[in-house]
């Protein structure tokens, strides 16, 4: 076959098989736990890129068409609704290992995605960044949107050869139109080292309210660990000098190792919907759920209440991927008319959606049972409940 004829054929199908991708309709799978529908497809896929990031289409400098830049996922991802479309702030992963983040848009929410032309171009600080993941999306009363992400920087304490040490810290960044984008001073904290920090959208005793997770080590948490809370005076030089303890991680339960939380909390006239992730060790390693309290309306850093156990755990080919048996969320957005939409990526490879409404998740906070943290307190809870269902059933 003439190099010409490999190019044009392998042009079309590539485009074919995109074009049938971007355009599947997804089907809401059956609700067996009656508090959100899954969905069958994944909602976003490496296969979603756009071929202008991948190939270089002159044919003259790529006979042969060869991917030039590969991509290895898209998961982790930041949502809200900007201009009457469902936005998904990706991250999304080379196969250099290196993360970036990404804009996808959706007329419905749940098929569709399709990324905008380029991705961010996210500003440096004085130290730059070797990676960022995981940024969270919150349309602040100030009139900014805000997006805070993880920083990844080397350790420059790191021994003479050691290439894992690192320091994470909380980058934010805002914006007005999701592509031009402001980059402002990491979040100064106390408590160690910070992932997972999520800023309130309303101000807090006339000052920036963040939730954080604050933890020893890069990656172990340590004496620290826990959803935290905290204000800062200033959103321009972020430092919050004292931390809440909302959540702490808790032995044996599913955020017995660590816990943090996910999107920016919904508000309803029952108090704040929060998601959050926690996670346990298995013999197989670490697994990754994701569950769901609510915190009072004036006061959200005060627990008011907290079914027990995960809401979603991954689901058969959810389980697998680079990082196996994950569940992760940082974005969900309500609808007007109470749907909510609950974005999650499954083992750090793809993403996913379920759908719910907040009257649905605000019966599930307020009506399930309580974590009673003992095996015999557990078995009082299912009994109590077979006890009420034998009386209705008389």
């Amino acid at each position: 076959m003439e190099k010409n004829e490999i190019f044009t054929d392998r042009l079309e199908k590539l485009q074919n098989d995109q074009d049938v991708l971007l355009n599947k309709k997804n089907e809401a799978l059956f609700s067996a736990n009656g508090i959100y529908n899954r969905y069958q497809n994944p909602i976003l896929t490496r296969e979603h890129i756009p071929l202008s990031w991948r190939f270089d289409l002159n044919q003259k400098t790529n006979p042969f068409l060869m991917e030039r830049i590969g991509f290895n996922a898209t998961f982790n991802a930041g949502a809200m609704k900007f201009n009457d479309k469902y936005i998904l702030a990706v991250r999304v992963e080379g196969n250099d290992r290196k993360s970036f983040f990404a804009i996808a848009e959706s007329p419905n929410g749940i098929d569709n995605f399709k990324f905008w032309d380029r991705p961010i171009n996210l500003p440096q600080t004085n130290n730059p960044d070797t990676n960022v993941y995981d940024m969270r999306l919150t349309q602040h009363d100030d009139g900014w949107i805000y997006g805070v992400f993880c920083t990844e920087r080397k350790d420059p304490d790191a021994t003479e050869g050691d290439t894992l040490m690192a320091i994470a810290a909380a980058g934010i960044a805002r914006t007005k139109d999701l592509i031009n984008w402001e980059r402002l001073p990491d979040l100064i904290s106390t408590t160690g080292q910070q992932r997972n920090v999520v800023l309130f959208p309303h101000k807090v005793q006339g000052k920036y309210a963040f939730y954080t997770r604050p933890q020893d080590g890069f990656i172990d948490t340590g004496k620290g660990g826990g959803i935290g809370f905290g204000l800062s005076e200033t959103i321009e030089n972020s430092e919050v000098k004292e931390e809440i303890i909302v959540d702490a991680k808790t032995y044996h339960t599913i955020y017995e190792v660590k816990n943090g939380l996910g999107p920016a909390p919904i508000r309803t006239k029952h108090g704040w919907l929060q998601l959050a992730h926690g996670v346990r060790n298995t013999a197989a390693g670490l697994r990754y759920t994701l569950y769901m309290f609510m915190t009072n309306l004036e006061k959200p850093w005060i627990v008011t209440h907290k079914p027990h156990g995960y809401l979603i755990a991954p689901l058969k080919g959810e389980r697998v991927g680079d990082v196996s048996n994950v569940v992760f969320s940082n974005g969900w957005i309500a609808d007007d008319d109470g749907t909510v939409y609950i974005y999650y990526a499954s083992s750090d490879t793809r993403m996913h959606v379920a759908k719910s409404t907040i009257d649905q998740l605000v019966d599930y906070c307020m009506n399930s049972p309580q974590d009673k943290l003992a095996s015999h307190f557990s078995i009082k809870t299912i009994n109590d409940l077979i006890d009420s269902n034998n009386l209705i059933n008389g």
